[in-house]
């Protein structure tokens, strides 16, 4: 089991823009067979307030049925543009106008491995992508640790 660390990550912009998502503690619920883990990550600009900052949330979980849930989520704050000041000269600070989120969720059987779990998500990626040609299958990090090796960060 990794320690939980930081996560670099480029956004979709123009201009991409580097985004270090520092580990923000785990969660873990219910116990035995029934336990579930939660990892949080998060950005950390000093300028910006905590629930204004980019977040990746990832899960792993096993159902009643045996099958182990696995989830990735990432949630984008959108800050509302800030218009002016009043009579008396204050501004009001911003706030979060909406927030995008994205999810990646797994249902994996007992019977299912390594390989056939990267290779479902390795044809999910190259579908999001657009990629038609052959590309490394995505191996390594916290995302391929959970969702092919049903292992959470700790």
């Amino acid at each position: 089991m990794g320690q939980q660390a930081n996560i670099t990550v480029f956004d979709g912009a123009a201009t991409p823009v580097s985004h270090t998502l520092v580990g923000d503690g785990i969660e873990k619920t219910g116990a035995g067979t029934a336990l579930t883990t939660l990892a949080l990550w998060r950005e950390q600009i000093a300028t910006v307030p905590d629930y204004a900052q980019v977040r990746l949330t990832q899960f792993l979980s096993r159902l009643k049925s045996g099958i182990k849930k696995t989830v990735s989520r990432v949630e984008v704050p959108v800050m509302e543009s800030v218009s002016g000041q009043n009579a008396q000269g204050y501004t009001a600070p911003p706030k979060v106008a909406y927030v995008d989120r994205y999810e990646l969720v797994g249902y994996h059987n007992p019977r299912s491995t390594e390989t056939t779990k990267r290779i479902a998500m390795q044809i999910l990626l190259n579908h999001l992508n657009n990629v038609s040609t052959t590309v490394t299958p995505v191996s390594a990090g916290v995302a391929a640790d959970v969702h092919q090796r049903l292992i959470q960060v700790s």
